[in-house]
């Protein structure tokens, strides 16, 4: 998913595969580090089972853009 269809979309969460492109790593790197200490990924992660959601709106104004809408 591009920066554009992140914040154009309007769902609540993204998931692991989303963000993976945009921070240029892996996404078997970004489960593992959600799931073993979420807080040293900079961003909020929610983990349920083996599933890793990131929330949108906290993700873009991670990366340093805010929601178009």
């Amino acid at each position: 998913m591009t920066l554009d269809e992140i914040t154009a979309s309007d769902e609540p969460f993204l998931n692991v595969q989303d963000v993976s492109d945009l921070l240029h790593c892996d996404p078997h790197a970004i489960r593992v580090q959600a799931q073993s200490d979420p807080d040293l990924i900079g961003f909020p992660v929610s983990v349920i089972g083996k599933r890793v959601r990131i929330p949108r709106i906290p993700f873009l104004r991670f990366i340093g853009k805010e929601e178009s809408a």
